[in-house]
Formats: structure tokens, sequence, C-alpha cells
């Protein structure tokens, strides 16, 4: 598995990252600021997320030739596919929490970075 030193190097970057809640790592203080901050924020967590994506669908492919099994794949793309239309659903429910106040925008990308950094750890962890 040539890609584990690499995913465990992103597993060991992904704690500090963690530990704040996304609308408070941003500097800005009016809401047109921290809108465009968790916003660049969300783009590098989904660029995070597809990488990690990548190591836990090269782990499965490896799986799946060494057993002959042919299942792992499957598996994994319908546990994504599971949790993106969980993350769309949640968050819309946070953003409805929200009233259609001008928070909203802010509320909702604030989720989808939260789960986001969730499931890159879920997926990094599946990386045998």
């Amino acid at each position: 598995m040539t890609r584990l030193p690499l995913a465990a190097c992103l597993v060991l970057a992904l704690p500090s990252l963690a530990l704040a809640d996304p609308t408070l790592e941003c500097d800005g203080g009016s809401q047109i600021e921290i809108g465009a901050c968790v916003t660049a924020t969300l783009a590098s967590v989904d660029r995070s997320l597809d990488s990690a994506l990548g190591f836990a669908r090269s782990s499965a492919e490896e799986l799946d030739n060494a057993t002959g099994r042919g299942t792992a794949v499957p598996a994994l793309d319908a546990a994504q596919e599971a949790w993106s239309a969980y993350r769309e659903a949640q968050c819309h429910a946070v953003g409805e929490g929200f009233g259609g106040g001008s928070g909203t925008g802010i509320a909702i990308t604030a989720c989808r970075i939260t789960l986001g950094r969730a499931r890159v750890e879920e997926l990094l962890a599946s990386v045998r």
C-alpha cells in the first residue's frame, strides 16, 4: 500500500483543523468576510475529502483484487453516496434552523465543513 504513509500524514494534520468551529477560524468581523472565509475553507475540505476518498478507494480496490470478492469498492461507493445525502440533508436542517436569517449560508457552510472533516477522518481510518 504505497499511499498509507501519505494518508497517515494527513490524519496527523487533521486534529488541529477539527478543534475549532469553522466560523471561529475566520478572522473577519463581518458576515461577508466570514462567509468568504468559510467558503474557501469548504473548498479546501472538499479537496481533502476527494483525496481521502481516493485513498480509501485504492485500498478497497487492493482488497477486492486480493480477495477476488469485488465487494469493497461497491460498499465504499454506497457509503459515500449515503454520507453525501446525509451531509446535504443535515446541513439543510441546520440552515432551516436560522429561519432564513442572514447567517443561514454561513451556518450551512460551517456544517458542511464540520461533517466533511469528520468524513475525511473516517475515510483515512479505513485505509489499510
